[in-house]
């Protein structure tokens, strides 16, 4: 146990080495849960969490983990590591055998069975992984199974180590060395520890340390499943002094086991489905003495009944399997949950110009004025000069798309412009508005997927502005140009942004300043639409 780091600090070439290390580090955490999630607070009882999943490891496999490696490595023969794990314990291993040995190949051997989400957590602590068919905890012994395959195969290479954390003592012992006094020290006046059954080390511990501590079990109940833990049938080969290390068992279900980690992790005690299966083991073995009336026989001398329960893993990696064991009424609904399946695309502003800086950069202009001529305001011209004289012109190499209904296109729309009626002025915006968004995107995302002949042509390898009545359909459908490789852009604001033009010419007198429009070109073009939008 550390005397000297309750800051919690770890320097020096060996830092990462010492932050693994139980021996260096604070204990891991003791808390007890809140009078909410213990419903005999009143019958005296007071239940602790044992936070596991604190260690750097993240998972109770860690000190085990550590313990077995420790004795079984041997510096400069070593290369590779290969373990049949459901995970937690081969992670922590892949971790240990960095950090404590240098050696990067760690291999995992488990069950076909077992979810993506799992396989997918191995593969990015840098494991290799082998998939076994047949049950998904086969027993040790099984010589068809994974557990026998590692062993043969560490059996015929020196090189190759199995530590195999089914028959090897130094699995259990780490938690006589290390979890077992950490939880002593920290609650002298401890009752009852509580357990899944395979961490056989603490009630070893106990049973030498602190006799009168009641030590309890918890099986997976037949024909049941819950990540970690095993059935007691599945116990029957296992060569650990599992019998002795306990004074009775409890067999625990998956349902009650996510349920209750469920709730833990809502009040804060964030923990994995074998973590409230401990504590639902614990509960069901209170409400039993209780309504025996033999509760108080394990009392403390305080008079109250101290127990601990350890928390042994993460819920994150479960997180599908809790939706499939609790359904959905279990968790809060999801508002606009059909949004999931449209508007699938990456967005980015750079994509959404202002009209002062796009319709330059995608018309002409063929009146200009001398460099250092005044710029006219143009009132003079005939209003609507940029539509019928040609005075500004699409560029060669850009299409622009208005998305605007037929009318209004025809009303007015910008030079070489293509008329292609997705949006609706009497429709709100695809994002005020899901139901707009649900039924316009697919659309967009289908005509874009595949175009028209006469189409195709106007958007390969052309500059692209697309235009609606907001800007906001426009946006949308950018977001969608972009993702099928198209140098698309929107305008930010729409049409109405335009007609803002031509107000803000009105209002400045015709005479806005040249900087505001950037290069010569710029002004030109701009000062155009904002004369021909005054009409």
């Amino acid at each position: 146990m550390p005397g000297n780091n309750y800051l919690n600090v770890y320097r020096g070439p060996n830092s990462v080495r010492d932050y693994f290390d139980p021996d260096s580090a604070p204990p891991l955490p003791l808390v007890e849960i809140p009078d909410g999630l213990n419903p005999y607070r009143r019958d005296g009882v007071r239940i602790y969490a044992k936070m596991m999943t604190m260690h750097p490891a993240n998972n109770v496999k860690a000190m085990p983990a550590l313990n077995l490696l420790e004795k079984s490595v041997t510096p400069g023969k070593t290369n590779t590591i290969i373990e049949y794990s459901s995970g937690s314990t081969v992670i922590s291993m892949s971790l240990i055998a960095r950090v404590f040995h240098g050696v990067s190949d760690v291999r995992a051997f488990l069950s076909n069975k077992t979810s993506v989400a799992k396989l997918r957590l191995m593969q990015f602590f840098g494991l290799g992984i082998t998939l076994f068919g047949g049950p998904s905890q086969p027993e040790p012994a099984d010589e068809r199974g994974g557990i026998r395959a590692a062993k043969r195969l560490s059996e015929g290479d020196e090189s190759i180590v199995n530590p195999n954390q089914y028959e090897n003592d130094d699995n259990w012992k780490s938690h006589v060395r290390w979890t077992g006094p950490q939880i002593l020290k920290q609650l002298p006046e401890i009752n009852l520890i509580c357990a899944g059954m395979g961490t056989s080390g603490l009630g070893t511990f106990f049973k030498e340390a602190k006799p009168s501590v009641f030590r309890l079990g918890v099986c997976t109940a037949a024909g049941d499943r819950v990540p970690g833990p095993r059935s007691f049938a599945l116990l029957a080969p296992v060569e650990f002094p599992w019998k002795a290390s306990v004074d009775h068992i409890e067999h625990v279900g998956s349902h009650d086991s996510f349920s209750l980690s469920l709730e833990l992790c809502r009040e804060g005690i964030v923990c994995g489905p074998s973590s409230g299966f401990n504590l639902k083991g614990l509960f069901q073995f209170i409400e039993e003495n209780r309504a025996a009336g033999t509760l108080r026989d394990i009392a403390g001398d305080d008079g109250e009944i101290h127990c601990v329960f350890l928390c042994c893993d993460l819920p994150y990696q479960y997180i599908n399997e809790y939706f499939d064991k609790l359904g959905t009424e279990h968790f809060p609904p999801i508002t606009n949950e059909s949004l999931t399946k449209v508007d699938l695309y990456r967005y980015d502003e750079a994509w959404e110009k202002d009209a002062v800086v796009a319709l330059p950069s995608f018309l002409d202009v063929k009146r200009v004025t001398q460099q250092d001529a005044p710029i006219p305001t143009l009132r003079s011209r005939a209003i609507g000069a940029i539509g019928r004289s040609g005075a500004v012109t699409l560029k060669q190499d850009a299409t622009i798309i208005d998305l605007r209904q037929p009318t209004d296109f025809e009303e007015f729309s910008l030079p070489g412009a293509i008329n292609l009626p997705f949006a609706s002025s009497s429709h709100a915006s695809p994002f005020s508005d899901p139901a707009v968004l649900e039924t316009l995107w697919p659309k967009l995302d289908d005509y874009f997927s595949a175009p028209q002949n006469g189409l195709l042509p106007l958007l390969q390898g052309k500059r692209i502005l697309v235009l609606c009545y907001d800007g906001d359909s426009s946006r949308m459908a950018t977001s969608i140009l972009r993702a099928k490789g198209y140098d698309a852009e929107s305008v930010r604001g729409g049409f109405q942004a335009l007609n803002d033009l031509g107000a803000r010419e009105e209002e400045e007198g015709g005479s806005a300043p040249a900087s505001r429009h950037g290069t010569k070109q710029g002004i030109a073009v701009t000062r155009e639409f904002e004369l021909f939008m005054l009409s």
